[in-house]
């Protein structure tokens, strides 16, 4: 059974991602998103699931037709890895169950874009300029399974997530699989590091890169494991509460310490301070349609339509979050069934992912 853990029994002046200020008090607390003051970046966007800034403005985000990138000046350049593939449609099945699916993306040391493809279920490397290829699509000479998100450190080692080997993939939902892992590439090959997650989803690294943070959105939870030298994992346990109230998609520390956290079909904002208390920082949801997806994930009926009925006018089913700007206090949210990515301002920057001072 896995130990629950308080974000503030670390004992460590570091909580998670962010670095905790010394007696200064929390900016969260107290504090919601001005929907009067939330803006939009990009349009026609087609599921912007996973989205990176860089520290001049620009913006790229995964789409069902490859990667977007968005200029400061808003500029727009689709980055197809098959030119000749056919389109996506955007409706429930299609996004949920449909064909090549960029989901996770991150930047590998050169610059170029690494894909954990949620459609192939495999981890692909697309140039900027869109030349792909396949880096694994099997693991342990298996399948992967559901590939959903990909992550790289300080040391240019690529962490990745699958959500289930279940197939279908939905299963994962309504039977509650515990089968879902996180894997390692470096030096020394592909292996899985961690294994028995309940969906696994968005993964982090802690500041010093001791901790690795999973989302189990199928247990509405967040687990953590420590990390060794040579990218070993253990130590689990239940970071926070051991069910956040809804389904966790994707998150990012900020430079206080708190873990912003998005419930997807819940269609909140949330964020797990490093006392352990939960504050709603934005909620967009729809209570009928989500009573009604609640019933079904209870009863292990779910379906994309059910899921597809819960999605709010924001980022409509909120799966991502980013902080990007010079400052790192524009928070960006992604989504599977936006068209536009939602923007507003934070109280506290963003901690930097890796390739920040790349």
């Amino acid at each position: 059974m896995l130990d629950v853990l308080r974000p503030d029994q670390q004992g460590a002046p570091r909580i998670g991602g962010g670095q905790v200020v010394g007696g200064a008090s929390n900016p969260l607390r107290g504090w919601q998103v001005d929907r009067s003051k939330i803006g939009f970046v990009g349009t026609d966007l087609q599921r912007p699931e996973c989205i990176l800034a860089e520290r001049d403005g620009t913006l790229w985000t995964a789409d069902a037709r490859g990667v977007m990138k968005i200029a400061p000046d808003g500029t727009q350049t689709l980055i197809r890895q098959q030119a000749d593939a056919p389109l996506q449609t955007l409706d429930a099945t299609s996004v949920i169950l449909g064909g090549s699916l960029p989901n996770g993306i991150a930047f590998d040391r050169q610059g170029d874009i690494l894909i954990a493809n949620f459609g192939t279920d495999a981890i692909e490397l697309m140039t900027r300029d869109g030349r792909s290829r396949t880096l694994h699509d099997r693991i342990d000479g298996q399948p992967m399974g559901k590939m959903n998100f990909v992550l790289t450190d300080s040391r240019g080692r690529i962490w990745f997530s699958v959500t289930t080997r279940s197939v279908p993939w939905t299963r994962s939902v309504n039977e509650k699989i515990a089968d879902g892992y996180v894997g390692l590439i470096d030096g020394s090959g592909i292996r899985i590091v961690a294994d028995g997650f309940v969906g696994t989803n968005e993964i982090r690294l802690d500041a010093r890169e001791q901790w690795l943070y999973v989302v189990e959105s199928n247990a509405r939870r967040i687990s953590r494991l420590r990390v060794a030298e040579d990218g070993r994992c253990s130590d689990r346990e239940i970071f926070g509460p051991p069910d956040l109230g809804g389904i966790p998609d994707g998150f990012a520390f900020d430079a206080f310490g708190n873990l912003w956290i998005t419930l997807i079909l819940s269609e909140r904002l949330v964020a797990l301070t490093p006392e352990g208390e939960l504050l709603t920082l934005l909620d967009d949801g729809h209570p009928v349609a989500l009573a009604e997806f609640e019933r079904h994930f209870a009863a292990g009926t779910v379906t994309p339509d059910a899921m597809g009925a819960c999605q709010g006018t924001l980022a409509p089913c909120m799966a991502s979050i980013t902080f990007g700007g010079p400052d790192l206090c524009t928070v960006y949210l992604g989504s599977l069934m936006g068209t536009t990515l939602a923007s507003f301002r934070s109280p506290v920057p963003g901690f930097p992912l890796s390739h920040w001072n790349a």
